[in-house]
């Protein structure tokens, strides 16, 4: 038996030149300011979250984790993915999609990199993740180097 996820989150880049660093797939970036969220805003690490929120149902970015934040300060949205793992109650990632819109910062050199931290954090092989960058050709805000978008989708096994 299979089950499909799909997952999307989007975030600004805070003002250049603030302290909080860019942090996509569990990877910091130097290139790019921070972006403004409540946790760290890794994009790639909440669309994962919202995948498997499509499939379990139980809301990890709309209630788990603002309570971890908010009342013990947790901020890595690791965190937040192995929370979300814990809720899968029988149910096994089996192929992680990914596809990040945004200018800034590059990521194609770092592909690899950002796959092998994907497939670490959720338990897969890194041939099982996936992942395409566009820069968007300035057509979104995230094309005009304002924010970045991703798109998770997640295939599910029953264990």
């Amino acid at each position: 038996m299979y089950k499909t996820g799909l997952g999307q989150d989007s975030h600004r880049f805070l003002p250049d030149g603030t302290d909080k660093p860019c942090v996509i797939g569990g990877i910091i970036f130097s290139d790019a300011p921070g972006l403004d969220a409540d946790s760290d805003g890794d994009v790639i690490f909440h669309s994962i979250c919202n995948a498997i929120t499509s499939v379990t149902h139980v809301s990890i970015l709309g209630e788990i984790a603002p309570k971890l934040c908010k009342e013990q300060g947790i901020t890595d949205s690791k965190v937040y993915l192995d929370e979300a793992l814990k809720t899968l109650s029988g149910w096994k990632i089996a192929h992680i999609a990914l596809s990040i819109e945004g200018k800034r910062p590059r990521f194609q050199k770092r592909a690899t990199e950002i796959r092998t931290s994907v497939a670490e954090a959720v338990g897969i092989s890194v041939d099982d993740v996936g992942i395409t960058f566009t820069s968007g050709d300035e057509l979104t805000a995230f094309g005009c180097g304002e924010g970045l978008q991703c798109f998770c989708v997640a295939t599910f096994t029953h264990s």
